[in-house]
């Protein structure tokens, strides 16, 4: 197993060897998330709504002009 980018880094079997097989918690109260569902939670939103269409006008503006 990898020891991190400098390879100064502690082992994580070692670290985490108190958790590492404790069984995985399910909640009794909060029904199971679909992978569908979860997946949405961390897709890309649309923060640069625009920004595309911005690059495409100034790209025809240097085409057409290009001492800009």
């Amino acid at each position: 197993m990898s020891k991190g980018i400098t390879g100064n880094e502690p082992d994580p079997r070692i670290v985490y060897a108190d958790i590492i097989d404790m069984p995985h918690h399910q909640s009794l109260t909060h029904p199971h998330m679909s992978l569908y569902d979860r997946a949405a939670q961390f897709a890309p939103f649309a923060a640069l709504t625009g920004y595309e269409e911005m690059i495409n006008e100034e790209a025809k503006k240097v085409r057409e002009n290009p001492k800009l």
